[in-house]
């Protein structure tokens, strides 16, 4: 039984926006170059007006309670001091390796005492303003429940010598242009305009402003290179004190510490707190999220046989993926066919000079992406469009039958020359694109409709099923092999004859289809959107049986609603995907309908790789309550509440991935 969780509304991978290519080639024009579907993450709606919130918080302001978060820096006052004024301290490895567990091994404040200010308000916002603190101006002060642990590194060079969790400098301090230390203050990173729930790139050093900040250095630096950059630390810390005090909230004592060695020394003694060693080589288990969304990448997209001899998967180029590109049980492919936004499609001329090739040379080939090439209708007589050609060229290399040739060693008595014949070798080809499962998937689904003879739909779920291949298709690829089925079929050399039988009654749910499917993230549990929901054929056809609508219902006739089960659909309803809205009180019921949990970190990363061309973006306050929820699960299970990473840095792997889809 299978699972299908519907997250809120979101823009799916636009169509390209320039003209397709067409398959009637004569009229092929140069230029037309479809679009690089660039994933979009909205931000949400901006849920204001002149007069109140459209949205308030869910609930009167709590009044935050006394710190709860402690560190064994504190009181500062037990370490030596090497500044009077401003303060700075120093510790040895062996406290700044306690101070690290200790901080890991506290619980974080409650969702309640950190939000709306960890989303950012801005005094000159007033979108931002409205939205979380129209009604209580006192939520918009900074919190006092926390004491966090900031690590930072003189110089700010992080590739090397990097301690876990590390800043550069520049992350978190506002450099002047002139280069007077005494306006040394935080970065004001609050967003001065728009309006977001997903500012994790602000996260590191708001959280700064709430830590304790121990300083460090490599080589490279010099001891006074490490106290200098202490102190302008420490007066940024006063500043920000003395500016709440002004306005009427008084922060709890923040202090500097400087690390009594160099990290040369420091990797001796604390192993197990390096990040990245001296010589720039990653130590230990990989947290660095941008790496870890492209190993689930490649685990996901690796190159499987989709028919005799044709494979389809990742570049074999890719860095990201070499592991798996060295994987013996992938055999040395002939043939390299890459689908590409900026193919042509190649000519009947340079397909048998590629095929002749391949039997000595690997070769390579490009062949338009998918949303590439707009449907159309077809003549009935007339040249092969590029599609169906490249499916019977593929299939003749990859299934070549005997041919024969004459003989010049031999003739009979009448001088004759007989016939021998030949076994041409099958050529091992691979379709792929840099994903291994955009750009190709037209191809791929065609060649999978001509070589089994299946239509359009069949091919769709078939390929989701039985070859279990997750891809990403167009409505325009939808609509062309739909356009081309009755050729594909006909000229097929796969079972029965022609298209008598092939073709099946079209299914409800083709007519609602737009070429993409939910994403399968376990065996047992798909993520898809509204649209997904709202087919429940579709559903049924995938072999899921219950389905989990946060925020949105599922808009089912009666009929349908009483043939799935009243037990089989649960909606989460009063929460909306604004920041605001507390969703840890669903996470039990939601669990239970679902199943397993697995670590915030790793979950991040594994989903977000699954969800194709979708970037989930949790919003902050969502993302700050799994990491709250992880502790209750490990308090449950009768462990002590251990982080494997803190909040600031999650939230900056966070941001880092998002930042090559950022516009």
């Amino acid at each position: 039984m299978a699972t299908m969780t519907i997250a809120p509304r979101q823009t799916p991978t636009p169509p390209p926006q320039t003209p397709g290519l067409c398959l009637d080639t004569s009229s092929f024009e140069h230029g037309a170059i479809p679009n690089k579907h660039l994933p979009y993450c909205s931000p949400g709606p901006i849920p204001y007006s002149q007069s109140a919130p459209v949205t308030p918080p869910a609930s009167p302001p709590t009044p935050q309670p006394e710190q709860r978060t402690h560190s064994i820096l504190h009181p500062p006052e037990s370490h030596p001091k090497i500044s009077a004024s401003p303060p700075v301290y120093v510790i040895e490895p062996s406290t700044l390796a306690k101070a690290v567990h200790q901080s890991a091994s506290q619980e974080i404040p409650e969702p309640k005492y950190m939000f709306p200010w960890l989303h950012g308000l801005h005094p000159e916002n007033q979108i931002q303003l409205a939205f979380f603190t129209a009604r209580k101006k006192t939520l918009r002060s900074i919190p006092r429940c926390c004491r966090g642990l900031t690590i930072v590194k003189v110089g700010g060079n992080l590739g090397k010598c990097k301690v876990q969790g590390a800043l550069a400098p520049e992350e978190i301090l506002r450099y002047s242009p002139s280069g007077d230390y005494r306006d040394d203050v935080f970065l004001d990173v609050d967003p001065a305009e728009g309006f977001s729930v997903r500012n994790f790139q602000i996260q590191a050093t708001k959280m700064a402003m709430l830590s304790d900040i121990v300083v460090y250095r490599d080589a490279s630096a010099s001891e006074r290179d490490l106290h200098n950059l202490a102190k302008r630390i420490s007066r940024a810390q006063d500043t920000l004190s003395a500016s709440n005090a002004n306005s009427g909230t008084e922060l709890p004592q923040f202090s500097v510490f400087v690390l009594s060695c160099p990290f040369e020394t420091f990797e001796d003694d604390c192993p197990e707190l390096i990040a990245i060693d001296a010589e720039g080589r990653p130590k230990g288990e990989p947290l660095d999220f941008f790496q870890l969304e492209r190993q689930e990448m490649c685990t996901m997209s690796r190159a499987s046989e989709i028919a005799e001899n044709v494979w389809l998967g990742p570049a074999p180029d890719s860095p990201a993926c070499a592991d798996s590109l060295q994987d013996p049980s992938q055999p040395a492919f002939d043939i390299f066919i890459e689908a590409s936004d900026l193919a042509q499609a190649p000519d009947p001329q340079s397909l048998k000079q590629i095929g002749d090739l391949s039997l000595d040379v690997p070769q390579h080939v490009e062949f338009p992406s998918s949303g590439s090439i707009m449907p159309q209708k077809l003549p009935k007589a007339g040249p092969l469009d590029p599609v169906t050609r490249m499916c019977q060229w593929i299939h003749s290399l990859a299934n070549p039958t005997e041919a024969f040739e004459p003989s010049e060693d031999e003739s009979d008595n009448d001088g004759d020359i007989p016939m021998k014949t030949l076994h041409s070798r099958p050529r091992k080809i691979l379709i792929y694109c840099t994903d291994g499962y955009t750009e190709s998937s037209l191809l791929a689904l065609a060649y999978y409709m001509y070589a089994e003879r299946i239509p359009v739909h069949e091919a769709w779920l078939r390929f989701h099923t039985e070859k279990e291949r997750n891809f990403f298709a167009y409505p325009s690829d939808v609509a062309l092999l739909s356009s081309l089925q009755s050729r594909l079929l006909e000229l097929s050399p796969g079972p029965g004859n022609g298209i008598a039988g092939a073709v099946q009654e079209e299914p409800a749910w083709l007519s609602r289809f737009d070429g993409s499917l939910p994403s399968r993230i376990l065996p047992y549990m798909y993520l898809g959107n509204l649209g997904h929901a709202n087919n429940p054929q579709l559903l049924r056809a995938l072999g899921i049986k219950r389905v989990l609508s946060v925020g949105e219902p599922v808009g089912w006739t009666k009929g349908q609603k009483e043939s799935w089960g009243a037990s089989n659909v649960l909606f989460v309803d009063r929460v909306q995907d604004n920041g605001v809205d507390c969703l840890t009180k669903d996470f039990e019921r939601c669990l239970d309908f679902i199943g397993e949990t697995l670590l915030f970190s790793y979950w991040t990363c594994f989903v977000r790789a699954r969800r194709l061309n979708v970037i989930i973006q949790p919003h902050l306050r969502f993302a700050y309550e799994l990491v709250k929820w992880d502790e209750v699960l490990q308090k449950r299970r009768g462990e002590p509440v251990c982080r494997e990473m803190e909040w600031a840095n999650i939230a900056r792997e966070i941001a880092a991935m998002n930042k090559p889809y950022s516009r």
